[in-house]
């Protein structure tokens, strides 16, 4: 027995099979450069994206009580703390008040702009520091001299009104002098997206504006900086405790140190989980790839795997060699991808640390890098044990003959076990690690019907070829035979270029439907302006005199509170479990409204509306679906906090909203007894044909009769959230490149795997007397066939998957975008007939000789 079926014949299986797998890499990577490439791409994207999300975190985490502005917070909406209530708060801490008021600044040329006022006290900020061009002392930059109060704004404003430092503004009836600029606020992320500039003032001027009355929208903060003695998560909780039991009623929303920005966070997490998403679908397609760098190295072997079997190898000592393989360069081209990712947070904080408006900690997360490691293994074990498996059983003689015919049958049932459990362990990792597991079960179910589609295209489009009649054009009938013939490339070129361009379209669609809701035109029925804290005794003077100056427009006007849901069901809120895409409707004080008739853009889907002479029990209208994802149904009773006040009402109906028209509307619309007493404001809406320049002198002449009243241009407001969505749109493309560029790789490894027969074919064909411009012909037509077929697919399933996450999760309306369509459809169209065409010419220039002699 020679020395190498004695190794075989040896029980260490393992050890045989690792050795002889680094004995055959040793002779270089040749073939699996796409496979390592395809690998290290995904594992980039997840681990980049993972260690960003990490890094960003613990920064939140870090300078937690910094972006809080001290240990807890405690932040009432339309009215201040009581004086008791501001005793206990001051019993347990340092204490420092802050007020958020939205306003119209006037220049002295009488240019409007709306404002973000913040409202300090000599106290702040208590932790961080206020970054101020020029640096100025608190109390003497908010200090009244000469008759106005000193503030301190954005730089957007001075630009916006073209002032300069030491210039004056009024706002309502308090005039401002401009004593700096403000750079940087310690807290400014706790507070959320503002729509006007920062306006920085002291709280005695906010007071002197006059805007301050009876239920307007003000936000009241209220910090407490713990002594350093109870300075820990336990005394922390402790205190939220005692907080909630001294003042039950207080309606207020607590926030610790932990966190300070619960909604930011819930945001970056769910963003974090999409861009991970998009890096599993570069890491799927990426997994064609690997099955074709498998399959074209198992035919590069067929020699060598007969040796072996020859020697007396198994079936299963040549599987156990080749898996080895497998494991060795997924876990190459994920070391590879890992150590790109890692260095993303560090790559981000260095080029951009000083312009992210977030605490970024770079560092190296090993949890994060793990868990990408494993979604790179298993991936490349998904995907290469198919092509791996069927040599088990495949005899010498048929591996020998293998050389010109490739005959594949499916792998034994131990094997495909085996694959079904990695594949099943894959899945569970994608789900049970996931922020939202309906959307990750939704990606996974969606992957699993789109590679099923592909294999489905790719039989037909094969059948489909086979059956058509027999055309007279030579090119074009050599063109139709390779798309069937047996080895075609048809089932590689669909797979690898279908889930490329299938996510390539979803990612164009979404981005064009988020650019035409946010940056294009308004809805033809969306208002002009919002006018809110409109005094309620003034409110039908306000709308006669919106009727004289804008004659023709339609006008709205409803009344309007802040208010949190305390309970439902008698369960409280804190102990609810709201479906993710309703749990923001118990995360702070939302608008409440009353009124007799329908609102409109409301259609009441369950239960009936109340009469308008109605005057029993408070009765409460909710949007459908938040009651479905709070498990409300008609006949509960919900407890709402308003003004310190819980108020209970039962559901009497729920109503399907259309938000896309931009109207007035509320989730929780209450009878007209059921604030009766409650000091309010109203808020309306003047929707009129008039362009930018009657904007202008709408807000002027409202600015001028009612300088309590904020007007809001829609058109601003839109474009503010525009241009956030901007920034997301970037990220989404950025990763969604990564996917592109793997399907690109392999639709690249797909076309070399082929190329063995590829020469084969043009030997043959130019010995028979083919021309070189004849074959070139017809393997440019084979691939713009393919490619075309494969595209009208890919653009399909993107446009449905798109249409299902934009109307489904976003709940946006969707217009299909023809000309990205289109777009990705040519480019398909030339990268495909371009990479075939170029490994085409390769084997063109093969010398007939050389093949002939081996055949």
């Amino acid at each position: 027995m020679s020395a190498v079926a004695e190794s075989f014949a040896k029980p260490n299986a393992v050890a045989l099979s690792l050795r002889y797998a680094l004995r055959e890499l040793r002779g270089g990577l040749r073939g699996f450069y796409v496979f390592i490439a395809c690998i290290a791409l995904g594992v980039m994207a997840i681990a980049g994206v993972g260690s960003v999300s990490a890094s960003l975190s613990d920064g939140l985490a870090r300078e937690g009580r910094t972006l809080l502005g001290g240990d807890v917070s405690f932040v009432l909406f339309q009215r201040e703390a009581k004086p008791e209530e501001v005793a206990f708060l001051r019993s347990r801490g340092t204490l420092s008040a802050a007020a958020t008021l939205r306003g119209m600044a006037r220049s002295a040329d009488g240019k409007l702009a709306l404002v973000e006022m913040k409202a300090v006290d000599n106290t702040y900020p208590m932790l961080g520091k206020l970054k101020l061009a020029p640096q100025l002392e608190m109390s003497d930059l908010l200090a009244e001299r000469d008759g106005a109060f000193g503030a301190a704004a954005d730089p957007t404003l001075l630009a916006r009104l073209s002032l300069k430092t030491g210039d004056r503004v009024t706002i309502g009836s308090a005039t401002f002098q401009i004593r700096s600029t403000v750079e940087a606020e310690p807290d400014k992320l706790a507070g959320g997206i503002g729509f006007g500039p920062r306006f920085l003032i002291s709280e005695a001027a906010l007071r002197a504006t006059g805007l301050i009355q009876p239920g307007s929208l003000v936000r009241w903060v209220y910090r407490v900086k713990l002594p350093e003695a109870a300075n820990n998560e336990r005394a922390t909780g402790a205190f939220i405790a005692d907080a909630r039991s001294a003042a039950p009623q207080a309606g207020w929303e607590i926030r610790s140190r932990s966190n300070a920005s619960p909604q930011l966070e819930r945001n970056i997490n769910r963003f974090t989980q999409f861009l991970t998403l998009v890096g599993l679908a570069a890491l799927l397609v990426g997994g064609v790839g690997v099955a074709n760098a498998v399959k074209s190295h198992i035919d590069r072997k067929l020699e060598v795997i007969a040796a072996f079997k020859a020697v007396g190898a198994t079936g299963r000592d040549v599987f156990g060699i080749y898996l080895a393989q497998v494991v060795l360069l997924a876990a190459i081209g994920s070391v590879i991808g890992l150590a790109l990712g890692a260095a993303m947070p560090f790559a981000i904080v260095g080029l951009f640390g000083k312009l992210l408006p977030l605490p970024v900690v770079p560092a190296v997360h090993t949890d994060e890098l793990a868990l990408s490691f494993l979604y790179g293994l298993l991936t490349a074990l998904a995907f290469g044990l198919w092509p791996l498996a069927r040599v088990h059983d495949v005899p010498v003689a048929a591996l020998f003959r293998d050389t010109i015919s490739s005959e594949w049958h499916r792998p034994r049932a131990s094997y495909l076990v085996f694959m079904a459990v990695v594949i099943a362990l894959l899945i569970a990792v994608v789900i049970g690690l996931s922020f939202d597991r309906r959307i990750a079960a939704v990606f996974v179910a969606s992957s699993v019907v789109v590679f099923a589609l592909l294999r489905g295209i790719a039989a037909l489009l094969m059948t489909i070829a086979r059956r058509l009649p027999r055309t007279r054009l030579p090119m074009l009938r050599l063109a139709i035979a390779n798309i069937h013939r047996p080895g075609a490339l048809t089932p590689s070129v669909v797979l690898s270029l279908g889930l490329g361009l299938a996510v390539l379209v979803t990612i164009t669609q979404i981005d064009g439907n988020l650019r035409r809701q946010f940056l294009a035109a308004l809805p033809d029925q969306a208002p002009s302006f919002f006018f809110i804290d409109i005094p309620s005794a003034q409110a039908e003077q306000f709308d006669g005199y919106l009727r004289q100056i804008a004659p023709g427009a339609r006008i709205e006007d409803v009344p309007m509170l802040r208010g949190r849901i305390v309970a439902a069901r008698g369960v409280r809120a804190e102990e609810l479990k709201p479906t993710t895409d309703s749990e923001w409707v118990l995360q702070s004080d939302r608008g409440l409204t009353y009124t007799a008739e329908l609102p409109k853009g409301s259609k009441v889907v369950e239960g009936e509306w109340w009469r308008a002479d109605y005057s029993g029990p408070p009765l409460v209208s909710l949007e459908k679906k938040i009651a479905d994802g709070l498990g409300l149904k008609l006949g509960d009773e919900v407890v709402v906090n308003v003004l310190g006040r819980d108020i209970p009402a039962k559901i009497s109906n729920l109503r399907t909203i259309d938000w896309q028209g931009l109207g007035i509307n509320f989730v929780l619309v209450f009878s007209p007894n059921a604030f009766k007493g409650a000091p309010h404001t109203h808020i309306a809406t003047l929707t009129e044909a008039g362009g930018k320049a009657g904007d202008g002198k709408i807000i002027k002449e409202v600015a001028d009769a009612y300088p309590m009243v904020t007007s809001v241009r829609v058109r601003e407001v839109m474009e503010t959230v525009g241009s956030v969505v901007t920034n997301l749109a970037l990220a989404i493309r950025g990763a969604s490149a990564v996917t592109l560029i793997s399907a690109i790789l392999v639709l690249g490894g797909a076309l070399a795997a082929g190329h063995r027969h590829r020469v084969y074919d043009a030997v043959i064909l130019k010995t028979l007397g083919a021309t070189r411009l004849r074959l070139l012909g017809a393997y440019a037509l084979e691939y713009l066939l393919i490619g075309l077929a494969t595209a009208v697919f890919g653009v399909i399933a993107g446009s449905i998957a798109a249409w299902l996450i934009v109307t489904r999760l976003m709940t946006l309306s969707f217009v299909w975008q023809a000309g990205s369509a289109a777009g990705v459809v040519a480019a398909a169209l030339v990268v495909t007939v371009g990479l075939g065409l170029a490994g085409t010419l390769l084997a063109l220039n093969k010398k007939p000789a050389t093949v002939l002699r081996n055949l």
